[in-house]
């Protein structure tokens, strides 16, 4: 059986919403600032899954091409990222379709 450290777990909470009301999101909200639409940021996203592509090809490409520096394991590593970003990418692509067939499916 665990004890719970209550004055520590206090503190980390503190210090979590402390680190949350220094958010941008928080200081845009607060500040009047405008709030970032969703098109953006899905935008934003697709583009930086994206990104993460084109660097796991270029590296694999200067891998191919034997450039002094590049390694395989980095090359593996930055594959892994760019499949499991575009796996995670397709996961919210599906979820949001589905959310959006339920709520066409709603009766008035």
């Amino acid at each position: 059986m665990t004890t719970i450290d209550a004055a520590r777990l206090v503190s980390q909470m503190r210090e979590l919403a402390t680190q949350a009301a220094k958010s941008p999101l928080a200081t845009a909200r607060a500040g009047g600032a405008s709030v970032p639409d969703f098109a953006s940021v899905l935008s934003a996203a697709i583009n930086g899954v994206n990104g993460q592509q084109l660097k796991a090809a270029d590296l694999a490409t200067a891998f191919d091409q034997g450039v002094p520096g590049v390694d395989l394991t980095q090359v593996m590593i930055e594959s892994q990222k760019a499949a499991v970003s575009f796996r995670a990418m397709t996961e919210v692509r599906n979820k949001l379709v589905t959310a959006y067939q339920d709520i066409m499916n709603m009766p008035l």
